[in-house]
């Protein structure tokens, strides 16, 4: 006899779930059922007041090379035949996409699809520049690391929840996510050499897998072995009595797949040399023979790497990113708007602390990370081991502003025992630092550099403290009359660059006065 059965509440299904996962995964494992277009069905809607996912989708894409490069020069430093050819690429894939989207028979159009293979060392910035190009489009982002998949010998669900994660990215809208961008990094690990014993043999299937989904396929999103999916499947019968079958279509995704491809120099460096046409090609440095061999990569190197034809024939875009030096370190820190300083900046802003990065402590901070030799993630590195104690100390204390010198970055603790006890200390390194950087805005003004010496600097702070005035104010004093005037001495004599001693300090006006008047006599000197 049958008897009806009560159907278990969503709380109930999220806690057996809950038990099941924290027996078999531990108590990190958090589980929450019932996503329906990117909102959670309770049990009490009905069928009509469970929101449909996004069907829609208005893609306006107008961008030119030009304008992705100049808006990935203000994220990452140098890297600009890579920046050009992802610019280039980007621009003829999503003007295709445009033009599918408004005008659907163009899609059988004979189009080759234009997936990137980003090879450089890490922590040169390929995720980066991938993440902004996607953020600038609009598009949803998903990245994942190959050896995710070599392990598994189950390949093709597991690829396949690339997709999967695309659509959740794009919140359930399912056009927005047919547009989106995967990243693939560290593909060199699925590579197989054949002369290799022993290597992961999974390495061809997942680019089996891949191919399948770079190519154009359809995805079922409540497919495979995805958990979540069936999840949101169970929900949703639950509440229908049926489950509506979503698929995605891989065609207009791009795909692109990085690595630092360790040992494909070896391969090119080989065919380089057995052939007529590259004998002749010269590497300059050492340090970036793998860069250079690597802007002469050919799909045969690949398929010698260990990736298969069909696959690496689905990658026809070819980036380089070369190594970082000291030089780009720097940079990045001092002017990348994604800059990890800006992060610092406004963690000890909210405990009510300035904290000023100067010039000195900045190169030391780069080449410090350079000795990692693992990019610009070392930077991050560097920063927390150095300002970790300052982190814990400074908050708790009266301090309110404090330089990063790089006497700090080297000594980090002997630094801040100074700061915390000795008030006049850590005022003098500030109002230091704020001399230099009133220094550099001079020169970014009036393009004119200006430099106190020594005693100059000592003799503003002392008066900083006795006016009890800023460090702006003092010198907006004392450089009152000195645009215009050393603006005439270099018409006069050419010259820009102008070191000012105590005596600008102490006699700001007669000083001027008198190379004014010198520069007169140089011009004359240089007509004679």
């Amino acid at each position: 006899m049958a008897t009806d059965k009560k159907l278990p509440t969503q709380e109930e299904i999220e806690k057996d779930f809950q038990e099941f996962f924290e027996k078999k995964y531990g108590d990190g494992v958090s589980v929450r059922l019932g996503y329906v277009g990117g909102q959670q069905a309770t049990s009490e809607q009905s069928e009509a007041e469970i929101p449909e996912p996004q069907k829609t989708f208005d893609l306006k894409f107008d961008l030119k090379p030009k304008d992705i490069k100049k808006y990935l020069d203000r994220y990452v430093i140098k890297q600009d035949e890579a920046k050009k050819a992802l610019a280039i690429a980007v621009c003829d894939h999503y003007n295709h996409v445009r033009e599918c989207h408004e005008n659907p028979d163009a899609t059988d159009t004979d189009y080759s699809k234009q997936n990137i293979v980003m090879l450089g060392p890490t922590g040169v910035g390929k995720t980066y520049l991938i993440r902004h190009i996607a953020k600038l489009i609009g598009v949803p982002f998903v990245k994942a690391d190959a050896t995710r998949f070599s392990e598994t010998g189950y390949v093709g669900a597991n690829v396949d929840d690339l997709i999967r994660e695309l659509v959740a990215q794009a919140e359930d809208n399912l056009e927005l996510a047919q547009y989106g961008i995967i990243y693939l990094d560290e593909a060199d690990k699925i590579a197989t050499p054949p002369n290799i014993i022993g290597r992961d043999v999974s390495g061809r299937g997942v680019q089996i897998g891949l191919l399948k989904l770079m190519e154009e396929t359809e995805v079922d999103l409540n497919g495979g072995n995805d958990v979540a999916s069936q999840m949101r499947a169970v929900m949703e019968f639950q509440k229908r009595g049926k489950v509506d079958k979503q698929i995605i279509n891989t065609r207009h995704i791009l795909f692109i797949i990085s690595g630092a491809f360790t040992g494909m120099e070896d391969i090119i460096k080989k065919r380089m040399h057995q052939s007529r046409i590259g004998f002749n090609v010269e590497i300059t440095s050492q340090k970036d023979a793998a860069a250079e061999y690597f802007a002469h990569v050919t799909p045969k190197d690949f398929i010698d790497f260990g990736f298969e034809p069909e696959f690496i024939g689905r990658l026809p875009v070819h980036v380089v990113c070369t190594e970082l030096e000291v030089e780009d370190l720097y940079h990045i820190l001092k002017h990348s708007e994604g800059s990890i300083i800006r992060q610092y900046e406004n963690a000890f802003r909210s405990y009510g602390i300035n904290v000023l990065f100067s010039d000195n402590g900045l190169e030391k901070i780069a080449e410090k990370a350079i000795e990692q030799k693992t990019g610009a993630r070392a930077l991050m590195t560097v920063c927390e081991k150095v300002l970790r104690n300052y982190k814990f100390e400074l908050p708790s204390t009266g301090i309110v502003e404090f330089v990063v010198t790089s006497k700090v970055v080297d000594t980090p603790d002997e630094e801040l025992k100074k700061i915390m006890s000795d008030p006049e200390y850590n005022r003098t390194c500030v109002m230091k630092e704020q001399i230099h950087r009133y220094e550099s805005k001079f020169h970014a003004d009036h393009d004119l550099k200006i430099e106190f010496d020594a005693e100059a600097i000592e003799a503003i702070c002392q008066s900083a403290i006795e006016q009890e005035l800023s460090i702006q104010q003092i010198c907006d004093e004392i450089l009152k009359s000195y645009q215009h005037g050393l603006n005439l001495i270099k018409q006069n004599t050419g010259q820009t660059s102008f070191s000012l001693p105590r005596q600008v300090v102490d006699s700001p006006d007669p000083i001027l006065e008198k190379w004014i008047r010198d520069s007169y006599h140089t011009k004359e000197e240089i007509k004679e």
